[in-house]
């Protein structure tokens, strides 16, 4: 058998290559399809180059700034933040304004400071499906990039690979949540541009900035602080202290989900409130992920007191209640740096990792011993492979699977239950935004006109977390054909607790 191969998508000169040719080389041979695909992420970037910028330059001011002892001006971070927040950026807020006031007074219109004199309401929106517009096409440009490395660099004509595709794309369940897992992405990543207003001038500093309304008894444009004009759009129980579902307020101000009781935006506090979700779910589950993959290759591999002794330890994590650790953490970690990262967040996300991983590696632990008993594992082992080369190439493929399906469904768990933390009083403090916190501000005025403060935070956490457990439901059968809805998993949870 030769080891060259036709490259894929050349059809000009039949160009040949070997078959073990890394990915370089490939790309080296054909370069064309590889560099329209760089272009156009290029231009993508471009477009954002100001969001992105700011939001890496804002999560390194604050990681700066949880270490004692540091500010971060001291470092040039502020000024670093100050930078990034005037690059140009296509979909922001001064490109596509919303805020404005009504020149005559009422919100009748006409407006001004608006983009294109249009009704803050039109604005917001346009600024908000451009954005969804956006993550679609970049999301687009990920997927269509596995089909130009199918179509030009992969030698196989077919992998074990492209039926797990062709049955996630055909499982509606599965496309519902990652649909929506996509949609709670983008809310994270790009929350000052889907927002009416920023965090910063709304929620955490109102009385650090002001805005421009038309005064009717004055005649004129007159100035306040954010705060001030907060005061006066209270959402408490009916009557004129209720701003609902897409209504204004008296300062021309557009509320997408009404406002709080406070008179904050309630659609301000739900974006910013999904950056927390997502960090302390991806924090917890990326850890424990890792700790679970480790400790099952390793389990799987040297079995024996190996596996004994990851059994003890883990048995006796999760005998500890979650809720009395957490307890006791706020307490010994109050007024510590590691408990000022978002709020609680970044050590509630610890203590998840701390207490999930056991659970992540139970649900692995049968899989890893199953593919352990291949005979390839003990072909390699004989030609005196490295355990860990064995186990990175032989073993960890056939795992991560599981792994996705579990830490999909375990993330939405963590959602919820820091959501619950919230609600509580024991999760997320002020004044970061958190979902759980917004039900808990709701929850006096549910069967009141102001019912939207509870509610709608309630129902999205409900769909969030369902759409990555449908997630998980279809990459499991999408992986494992046999399962028809669960039944190969449930056998690997139960070969993971024996």
């Amino acid at each position: 058998m030769s080891n060259e191969t036709i490259l894929p998508g050349v059809s000009d000169d039949e160009t040949t290559i070997p078959r073990d040719a890394s990915l370089f080389e490939r790309i080296a041979a054909n370069p064309r399809p590889a560099a329209i695909w760089a272009g156009v992420l290029a231009v993508l970037v471009l477009l954002e180059a100001g969001a992105i910028a700011s939001l890496l330059a804002s999560f390194l001011r604050g990681a700066v700034a949880a270490a004692p002892g540091v500010t971060p001006s001291a470092y040039g971070l502020d000024a670093m933040v100050q930078s990034a927040s005037e690059i140009p950026t296509l979909l922001s807020r001064d490109i596509i304004p919303n805020q404005g006031y009504d020149v005559n007074g009422g919100n009748d219109g006409p407006w001004a400071s608006t983009f294109l004199g249009l009704p803050p309401a039109f604005a917001w929106f346009i600024r908000f499906v451009l954005v969804y517009v956006y993550a679609a096409a970049l999301f687009g440009w990920l997927a269509n990039g596995y089909r130009v490395f199918r179509r030009h660099y992969r030698y196989a004509d077919w992998t074990p690979r492209d039926d797990v595709v062709n049955r996630f794309s055909g499982h509606t369940w599965g496309q519902f949540g990652a649909v929506v897992v996509l949609a709670f992405i983008v809310m994270a990543l790009f929350a000052p541009a889907l927002s009416p207003t920023t965090v910063e001038r709304n929620i955490e500093q109102p009385y650090s900035y002001e805005i421009s309304y038309f005064d009717e008894e004055a005649g004129g444009v007159e100035q306040t602080f954010v705060g001030a004009a907060n005061g006066d759009s209270r959402s408490q129980g009916g009557g004129d202290s209720n701003y609902g579902l897409l209504s204004y307020d008296d300062y021309g101000r557009f509320h997408p989900f009404g406002t709080l009781d406070s008179g904050k935006d309630l659609f301000t506090f739900m974006m910013y409130g999904s950056r927390v979700s997502l960090f302390v779910g991806l924090m917890a589950i990326g850890l424990s992920g890792l700790i679970a993959t480790v400790a099952a290759m390793l389990t799987a591999y040297y079995k024996g007191l190996v596996d004994l002794a990851t059994v003890v330890v883990g048995d006796s994590i999760i005998s500890i209640p979650q809720l009395l650790l957490l307890l006791m953490a706020v307490a010994v970690f109050r007024g510590h740096p590691i408990a000022a990262i978002y709020n609680r967040g970044f050590l509630i996300a610890l203590i998840f990792a701390f207490t999930g991983w056991p659970l992540l590696w139970r649900a692995i632990r049968g899989p890893a011993l199953q593919v352990s008993n291949q005979e390839w594992i003990d072909a390699a082992r004989s030609y005196g492979q490295k355990p860990s080369a064995t186990m990175r190439k032989h073993m960890l493929p056939y795992v991560v699977g599981y792994l996705l399906v579990y830490a999909s469904m375990t993330l939405g768990g963590i959602i919820i239950s820091t959501a619950a933390l919230s609600f509580l009083g024991l999760g997320i403090t002020t004044p970061t935004p958190e979902w759980g916190r917004a039900v808990a501000i709701g929850e006096p005025y549910i069967a009141t006109q102001s019912w939207h403060i509870g509610t709608i935070p309630g129902i999205m956490i409900v769909v969030v977390v369902t759409a990555f457990n449908a997630l998980g439901d279809g990459i499991r059968d999408a992986i494992d054909p046999q399962s028809e809805g669960g039944e190969s998993t449930e056998g690997a949870m139960a070969g993971g607790g024996a």
